[in-house]
């Protein structure tokens, strides 16, 4: 059985011939016929594409035809796609050769081709015939190009050692996977572009290589070769794939930045001290002490660190960190000190050893010619003191005494001498350079002899201004060595205690009421030692009486007799009568405190009393009557 195209085919087949026998009889009339495609059609892999195409004029009835031109070297061959028949207004499509793609090809409503989700291998060149019978027949070419991004860009640096002396060693390989059309390569260093031939040479070049995918993707790699140099050690290298887009437009791909590891000789050695250290090369007597050894090479190379003694060697460490500790460093270990670096790949003319000195500074504790404690007289001739200090470098000598500067160096002259030359003296060493570099010594100067006696005067008052009972206090300070005993001639004294001045002076107070023997003897404050004594006497004057005090006194005596002798007179009256009110006054006409006198005919005894008459109560003439007590 044929297939369906076949018979199609060969029912179309007297139609074309009648169509081309009515063409060839009116050749004018094929160059009536045209048809507009767009020549070029670009889109990216995967979107869809549509090719039209459009007859000049659209008769009662033509065909319309696609093919795909098929290229094998020098020849061409078409194969058609698919066609449309107008036949009225309807135009029939029809698909002839998909060509197993998927999915197939497609003819829309006006004849254009349409190719779903655009692949690699639809990059060809599309033809549209147009036979119209005696309009003639027409067609055109129409090119479709498929853009597709590549993947990411790779790259794989060399890990390896790459040695300044080697001739264009491989440095690294750069892909570009999945694109079309295939991308381009090139490569930077720090940001810029290397400019690097094909061709091979010694100073460097690349290498490119294409491979097509079976998807029809193209992929790319390139090899770049470069003799490296010493600056390359801190160089950034990398890749960049440059690819088309539609358009005429491009995209690019950078691969990630990669460091190479050189191998260059050493050049230059650098040998220092390493904290603490002065800028003078002094270090501390005790101090750890880090010698730093450096070379310029890479890798790093084998260091190795000697002390010269009597101009030999002598092998210290052997390490690949280029440091030496020395622990405790003391003054023996003062001496030259030198590094070596063991690097073969050296040229001839280069020095791979360096020396230095290393001094250990160190102060010893200070000795005093006067020791720790120095006595003398007072006003006794002048005498010096002196400090020694075995160090180095040679340190400045200062004395002070209570942190006030006396001089400079380590001779300290004192005298002559009083009693405000005692205290502490300190001798300070420093050395000049050498920071915490310091010591101190102090001795403590005694001045001996008899007290020095200083008494708080009494406030002046006038001659008898002093009152029985007035209270006052009494201070002396003394100084001396050996300390001085303050005494007072009347007891009640408070013991001395040392005062706050720190001259050494010592004081006692004394509180007392002032009395005329003292205005007479006055009171006297004694200070004492080995060597002596010395007193000093608080006079007060005249001491005045306490007159006022006295009357007041009297006055309260007399008072309190006036009330005794009124409650004995009470008594007795209480005592005579039997009744309280014996002694009131009865006659009203008798002035008071006048006692009253008896009339003739009384009776002699009964003077001075009261007489009663008969009945009792009886009165003589005007007169009135009291009693009496």
């Amino acid at each position: 059985m044929e297939p369906p195209d076949a018979r199609a085919g060969a029912r179309r087949a007297p139609r074309l011939l009648w169509l081309a026998l009515l063409l060839a009889a009116h050749p004018g009339v094929q160059a009536e016929m045209h048809v507009s495609v767009p020549p070029l059609v670009e889109v990216m892999r995967g979107e869809q594409v549509t090719l039209s195409c459009t007859p000049s004029k659209r008769p009662e009835h033509f065909v319309l035809e696609w093919f795909l031109v098929e290229r094998s070297g020098a020849h061409h061959r078409r194969r058609r796609l698919a066609s449309a028949e107008q036949q009225g207004s309807e135009l029939h499509p029809m698909v002839h050769d998909p060509r197993g793609r998927s999915p197939p090809y497609q003819l829309d409503a006006q004849g254009s081709l349409v190719l779903a989700e655009a692949q690699v291998g639809d990059e060809r060149d599309y033809v549209c015939v147009v036979t119209a019978g005696a309009a003639g027949t027409a067609e055109a070419t129409t090119r479709l190009r498929v853009f597709a991004q590549p993947e990411a860009t790779e790259v794989l640096p060399n890990e390896g050692t790459l040695s300044v002396m080697d001739n264009a060693p491989q440095i690294a390989t750069c892909s570009s996977r999945n694109g079309n059309p295939a991308p381009q390569i090139s490569w930077y260093r720090n940001g810029r572009l290397l400019e690097v031939p094909t061709e091979v040479n010694e100073d460097g070049y690349m290498t490119t290589r294409v491979v097509r995918e079976a998807s029809g993707l193209q992929s790319l790699s390139s090899t770049l070769y470069l003799r490296v140099h010493k600056a390359d050690r801190n160089a950034s290298f990398h890749c960049a794939a440059q690819y088309s887009l539609p358009g005429d437009h491009h995209g690019r791909l950078d691969s990630p930045a990669f460091n190479l590891t050189v191998h260059y000789p050493t050049e230059h050695v650098r040998l220092w001290m390493g904290s603490p250290s002065t800028t003078e090369g002094w270090v501390r007597e005790g101090d750890s002490v880090q010698l730093l050894c450096e070379g310029d090479g890479s890798p790093n190379p084998e260091y190795m660190f000697f002390r010269l003694q009597d101009k030999r060697e002598e092998v210290l460490s052997t390490s690949l960190e280029g440091k030496l500790t020395l622990e405790g460093i003391n003054r023996s270990q003062s001496g030259t000190y030198g590094c070596r670096v063991e690097d073969f790949d050296a040229a001839e003319d280069v020095l791979l050893n360096q020396t230095l000195g290393l001094k250990v500074a160190y102060l010893d504790p200070l000795e005093l010619s006067a020791g720790k404690e120095l006595s003398v007289f007072l006003n006794s001739s002048r005498t010096a003191v002196t400090c020694s200090a075995q160090a180095r470098p040679t340190p400045a000598l200062r004395w002070t005494k209570d942190a006030v500067p006396l001089g400079d160096g380590p001779t300290l002259s004192l005298g002559p001498f009083t009693f405000d030359s005692a205290g502490t003296y300190v001798c300070e060493a420093s050395v000049p350079g050498v920071p915490l570099l310091s010591r101190t010594q102090s001795f403590r100067l005694l001045v001996q002899g008899s007290p020095e006696l200083r008494a708080k005067e009494l406030e002046p008052k006038v001659e008898g201004s002093w009152t029985e009972g007035d209270e006052v206090e009494l201070i002396c300070s003394a100084r001396g060595y050996p300390e001085p005993r303050l005494t007072w001639s009347h007891p009640g004294g408070q013991p001395a205690e040392q005062a706050h001045s720190g001259q050494g002076w010592a004081s006692s107070s004394l509180r007392l009421r002032v009395t005329s023997a003292l205005g007479r003897e006055g009171v006297t404050c004694e200070a004492s030692n080995s060597h002596g004594q010395v007193h000093h006497v608080f006079r007060f004057g005249t001491v005045a009486p306490q007159t006022e005090q006295a009357g007041i006194a009297v006055m309260a005596v007399a008072i309190s007799v006036g009330l005794l002798l009124l409650v004995v007179a009470t008594f007795y009256c209480m005592r005579r009568k039997g009744r309280p009110g014996c002694c009131r006054r009865r006659e009203k006409g008798t002035p008071p405190g006048e006692p009253e006198l008896s009339r003739s005919s009384e009776r002699p005894e009964h003077t001075g009393l009261l007489v009663g008459g008969a009945g009792g109560g009886a009165r003589a003439g005007s007169g009135a009557f009291r009693d009496e007590c």
